[in-house]
């Protein structure tokens, strides 16, 4: 499975923290920024747990959308941490054939919260990017960018072969300009040798009667 682009904001943030907490030390607010920054650390440590859990090749696509006040009970309360993942573990691991499916998990403040959503319809990704917008955690299907990417070569290979037919194209529009060039050079030239052979005869003819006309003369 391929990793999107959510999540990896945590791993962007540190700026963003350091200038927290110049601000806070001018404005007293040391503190907060410092549970702020404790809270983005524990977001990438739970992160790097739901990488390492091995996906069953049937999820073709996941999503896990974590509320903030679980986020805040799991940092405070290991145990609750602790269940988390492993349901988490039990469904990332659990197999849904004969069908492939799209899972979505969404962590609530309790483990009574905790629910899982699956559909088998991945054809179609409409349901899924829209339920799982702004999601913790997201993965899609390997399959799903290989087939991207066989389109997009697919298209490729399709502007080239294009591409080269309109070489092809002009290459033999320019040889039948020539040819049509050649012939109306030919039929020129004829036309120009059908008229001197014209006037050559019409002066034959002319010096002929001439002559008759002296001998009788």
């Amino acid at each position: 499975m391929s990793v999107s682009g959510v999540g990896q904001k945590y791993g962007q943030n540190n700026v963003a923290i350091m200038k927290r907490v110049n601000s806070a030390e001018k404005t007293g607010t040391v503190r907060e920024v410092s549970e702020a920054e404790e809270m983005e650390s524990f977001k990438k440590e739970f992160y790097a747990e739901l990488e390492k859990i091995p996906k069953n090749g049937t999820i073709v696509n996941l999503a896990v959308n974590i509320s903030e006040e679980a986020f805040e009970n799991m940092k405070a309360d290991p145990e609750y941490r602790a269940k988390i993942l492993s349901v988490l573990r039990r469904d990332l691991t659990s197999s849904f054939a004969p069908t492939k499916a799209s899972l979505l998990i969404t962590v609530g403040a309790t483990v009574q919260d905790y629910r899982g959503d699956s559909w088998s319809d991945f054809h179609d990704d409409s349901e899924f990017n829209m339920r799982s917008q702004n999601s913790f955690y997201k993965k899609t299907s390997e399959k799903k960018d290989r087939k991207k990417e066989l389109l997009e070569e697919y298209l490729e290979k399709r502007a080239q072969v294009k591409k080269q037919q309109q070489k092809v194209l002009a290459e033999k529009n320019a040889k039948a300009g020539q040819e049509k060039s050649r012939l109306a050079n030919a039929r020129a030239r004829e036309r120009q040798m059908e008229k001197l052979s014209g006037a050559y005869e019409a002066n034959i003819m002319t010096e002929a009667v001439t002559g008759d006309e002296s001998l009788f003369g």
